[in-house]
């Protein structure tokens, strides 16, 4: 079966179409990559693990990257196992180059990466495989604890009668994260945004092509610390499913740590560059002015019927918004005119502002969480992405149809990735969201403010819109949709923002007219 990309609703993998475990039929060879840096009596009982894995070992290869140890490792002679080493230059921690060499010299285009200090249980690699045979866009995390195995051979280990679990029968295991963040989002299933921080780098599996496609390991972390849950963002945010992997569970040798709160110390440091790739609220605070790398909104503005002032103060206005965290794409049309190097003189030197970009926004920022459709006949009150989002909540697209047949909308990348791979449309994946232009405070601009028109109204100029409804047909039909104190709630409170905006707007008024007199 050809693997296919990921169709389901969210991030819910109960909706794949999987064999059970013990009907699946392994037929894809499997490359399993460990990361290794001078610890030869962990990799010694992890190598002896995999030797008793119920994958056929004909399909399986294990390719170990040595991170500079001193002195290299050395594959054990007499091991059953098909491996192959590699050694690259030690330049610090050096975890994200290894796997990106250990991926690149892989034979197979099923990955397998597994720490060297993890001892994988007999079903380790089916668990994993029986997903990528599936799907071909699926990130599979298993299950890690940690248990003290330095009463444990690698003969100990080999010999077993049934599974590894009956080797620690008396000692303390310890539960990873893993299993608290799987309790909190259902096992990765609810609707919220932040399935990618349940991945793990001790043991996780994907294919080759997906591997390349999210950019590999980031090999800009030369500290330990965040880089997995970067890699797991990254997956996420291409649109892959994240499958936590119950049957395929490894053992940590070891519980506690005597470089704990040297660990601390770098996790944190590497927090920075984390807040720089992951736009996301628990992983980035974005303090006015900040600009990031990746920047959490892309706004792509259609300025193509506008003048080029208009273009000017309509892209203006989208970087003047309270969010800041953003980057504005505004196109204008054919570049060969006067109009165009005005524009681009104008709003070109900004690091926010794409004039004309060749490439989609979805090649450009592969990896920003929200992608906002805006056309430059839109006139929008201050705060327009704030209240995109909030309507968008657990949504995957908000959209809004406005008088002149343009659409306002907000889409999560992820569905935008996902839409693109199965050639479906992002609604498919989730919920869409319509709302009313006068829920978000945008108007389309009326015919004057369009390019070639004689009449100079300007777009910066027009009448702002109220949040509440003025028509008494929809107010009353949504009055009667009520259900329950909570909706009431809310309804009253956009009622009275309504009329506090209209107050406020009257005092304005007379006061402008009052100043003149």
């Amino acid at each position: 079966m050809r693997p296919e990309p990921t169709s389901v609703r969210y991030n819910d993998w109960r909706q794949v179409d999987l064999p059970q475990a013990d009907a699946f039929k392994p037929v894809l060879p499997v490359s399993v990559i460990i990361p290794y840096y001078q610890t030869p009596h962990e990799t010694e009982k992890t190598l002896a693990a995999l030797e008793g894995q119920s994958y056929p070992r004909e399909l399986v290869e294990v390719v170990v990257v040595d991170d500079g140890s001193e002195p290299p490792f050395q594959a054990p002679e007499a091991s059953p196992l098909r491996i192959k080493v590699v050694r690259q230059r030690r330049c610090g921690f050096g975890l994200a180059r290894a796997r990106n060499a250990g991926a690149r010299v892989a034979a197979h285009d099923i990955l397998l990466f597994l720490d060297s200090d993890m001892l994988p249980e007999a079903g380790w690699i089916a668990g994993h495989a029986r997903w990528h045979h599936r799907l071909s866009d699926v990130l599979t995390v298993g299950i890690r604890k940690s248990v003290a195995t330095d009463a444990v051979s690698a003969d100990a280990i080999r010999g077993r009668p049934g599974p590894l679990s009956a080797l620690f029968l008396d000692s303390p295991v310890a539960e990873h994260s893993v299993e608290r963040h799987l309790l909190r989002t259902n096992d990765l299933t609810s609707k919220g945004d932040e399935p990618f921080s349940v991945v793990v780098g001790a043991h996780f599996g994907i294919r080759r092509a997906f591997y390349d496609a999210i950019g590999g390991s980031d090999e800009g972390f030369r500290r330990w610390g965040v880089e997995d849950v970067e890699l797991g963002y990254r997956a996420y945010a291409h649109g892959g499913l994240l499958a936590p992997v119950r049957d395929a569970t490894a053992w940590h040798q070891g519980v506690g740590s005597d470089r704990r709160a040297t660990k601390q110390v770098s996790n944190t440091v590497n927090r920075g560059i984390g807040a720089h790739r992951i736009p996301h609220r628990n992983y980035r605070s974005a303090s006015p002015g900040r600009f990031f790398q990746v920047p959490q909104y892309i706004v792509t503005l259609d300025g193509r019927r506008l003048r080029a002032d208009q273009a000017i103060r309509a892209a203006a206005k989208v970087l003047a918004d309270p969010v800041h965290d953003l980057v504005v794409r505004i196109q204008i049309g054919p570049a060969a005119n006067d109009r165009f190097e005005y524009v681009q003189n104008e709003l070109r030197p900004d690091p926010r502002v794409r004039v004309n970009p060749s490439r989609s926004a979805l090649d450009e920022f592969p990896v920003s969480a929200f992608h906002v459709e805006l056309p430059g006949e839109v006139v929008f009150a201050r705060g327009l992405i704030d209240r995109m989002r909030a309507e968008l909540g657990d949504a995957v697209q908000v959209r809004s149809l406005m008088r002149n047949g343009s659409w306002v909308s907000m889409t999560r990348v992820w569905a935008l990735h996902r839409a693109r791979r199965t050639g479906l449309s992002p609604a498919v994946f989730g919920d869409v969201r319509l709302v009313s232009g006068t829920r978000l405070r945008a108007a389309a601009v009326q015919e004057s403010a369009r390019v070639g028109d004689k009449e100079t109204a300007e777009i910066a100029e027009i009448a702002e819109i109220a949040p509440y409804p003025a028509r008494r047909d929809v107010v009353l039909e949504e009055v009667r949709s009520l259900r329950g104190p909570a909706a009431a709630l809310r309804f009253a409170r956009r009622v009275g923002g309504g009329c506090w905006w209209r107050l406020a707007d009257w005092w304005l008024t007379l006061r402008g007219w009052l100043s003149r007199r």
